[in-house]
């Protein structure tokens, strides 16, 4: 498919459909994942990475299928027994899922880097494509609500996304650096492609965005940038997109998002159901399945976005 490098920029349960389908289709070793960190926070002393951990697990093939986020074949024994002793059980935290926790902990203690962390995380389970937190600095999405700002988990999980979003904010952003490897892609003339997987905007993409250095090098990147809308037929898949877009007063439309993402998208794809809307966006567009179901449709829009932002000269799109 392509001989060169490619980097992907994603959060959770959506975006590493996408980030699987591409490391199926691209060779591991000219793959690389940069994967959404606004999300970590502590929890009963353990450092939890969702987004990441959500990204090792799908490449692994070991992803809770029915829940779409931790372990399959996943037990509860641990969560059972907090709620036993009287304490916090809104993070639900599996027994298989909680090794991971204790192990990446334990090193951080240690003073090893999240990023080796998650290096020799993905290592022990078979990840063959590099997976780089965007930062091995604190950087928290916070969530501002009417009766105050809350923690990204807490507005997520444990307020089930009900409060009313005002704004949101990067904790950290402008202090936190990137993660040095995707930095280093951006200015590599090796690299091909970014693909933003259709991961929301808002919440997985933006935290990246928010540091300076990061969006600087991604504005300058000479490969073609390609983003995979989150929005289908006006809603998203899954989570909290629509309903955000919503009360911060944006449309909930393809061309929105094309407008917040500004000049540092090159092109777009949207999905099937969105043809007739895609013909107003003042890029060029790929209308495509984006709604993936399986293995295979994860795969076959990779494929498809790959051979679409490939054919674009480098140094972007037209406009």
């Amino acid at each position: 498919m392509t001989g060169g490098r490619i980097l992907a920029l994603c959060g959770g349960v959506g975006g590493a459909k996408l980030a699987h389908g591409l490391a199926v289709t691209v060779p591991a070793d000219k793959l690389s994942i940069m994967v959404n960190t606004g999300d970590d926070f502590e929890h009963l002393g353990l450092h939890i990475s969702p987004d990441v951990d959500t990204v090792l697990y799908t490449l692994s093939g070991r992803a809770n299928k029915t829940l779409g986020w931790g372990r399959g074949d996943e037990t509860w024994s641990f969560h059972e027994t907090l709620g036993e002793l009287g304490l916090e059980t809104w993070f639900r935290l599996g027994d298989r899922d909680l090794a991971l926790h204790v192990e990446r902990t334990r090193q951080l203690r240690s003073g090893v880097s999240l990023s080796d962390v998650t290096a020799a995380l993905a290592t022990r389970l078979g990840v063959g494509p590099r997976i780089l937190p965007m930062s091995d600095q604190r950087l928290s999405t916070v969530v501002h609500t009417a009766s105050g700002p809350l923690a990204f988990q807490e507005y997520f999980v444990r307020e089930g996304c009900a409060p009313v979003v005002e704004a949101l904010t990067y904790w950290g952003a402008e202090a936190a650096a990137p993660s040095p490897k995707a930095l280093d892609l951006l200015n590599d003339d090796g690299l091909e492609a970014v693909v933003i997987c259709p991961s929301n905007p808002f919440l997985s993409i933006a935290p990246m965005l928010a540091m300076p250095s990061f969006r600087d090098a991604l504005a300058k990147c000479r490969a073609p940038v390609v983003a995979v809308s989150p929005l289908v037929g006006g809603d998203a898949v899954k989570g909290p997109l629509a309903k955000i877009m919503h009360e911060l007063g944006l449309p909930r439309t393809q061309r929105s998002l094309v407008e917040y993402y500004g000049d540092l998208v090159d092109c777009w794809v949207v999905d099937n159901r969105d043809t007739v809307e895609a013909r107003g966006i003042p890029l060029p567009v790929l209308v495509a399945k984006t709604v993936m179901h399986d293995e295979a449709s994860r795969a076959h829009l990779a494929a498809e976005v790959l051979e679409f932002v490939l054919s674009l000269p480098r140094g972007g799109g037209e406009s």
